[in-house]
């Protein structure tokens, strides 16, 4: 039987705090991650663009894209799982969930939403302007 793989973090409540916030408002992405991706990964099976190799210290460095809607990609980013296994001690360090900024901020207090999509509470103006802007170019 294949020896599965351990999860650790890099910054455990860090992690769990955008987990949460993905969970909260982008309920496909958390359950592609929870149901299909964790599982698939914990096996062996390394999902998204490997960004890195180092063969000397053995190490895979990835980047899993997870579901994210069109209009939110475009102004925030898309959401993505950033992990790094270690090949030798069957662990996976799991590091960070972009775009750190929106995320946090959707973990610390309740964000609004213009046309469907969430504003910061921080610079609401400008996120504002670029959905304006990407409705107006899509027309």
């Amino acid at each position: 039987m294949e020896k599965s793989y351990i999860f650790e973090y890099l910054d455990e409540n860090d992690f769990r705090k955008r987990e949460r916030s993905v969970r909260k408002y982008n309920m496909l992405a958390y359950k592609k991650l929870t149901f299909e991706y964790y599982p698939a990964i914990r096996s062996g099976k390394f999902l998204g663009k490997k960004v890195s190799e180092d063969k000397k210290a053995k190490t895979e460095s990835y980047e899993l894209k997870l579901p994210t809607d069109a209009l939110f990609a475009k102004v925030h980013g898309e959401i993505r799982v950033h992990y790094t296994v270690y090949l030798d001690k069957h662990v996976i360090l799991l590091t960070n969930i972009t775009p750190e900024g929106i995320l946090d901020e959707g973990h610390r207090a309740e964000l609004s939403t213009y046309k469907g999509v969430m504003i910061s509470k921080s610079d609401p103006e400008r996120d504002m302007f670029k959905v304006n802007l990407i409705n107006m170019l899509n027309k």
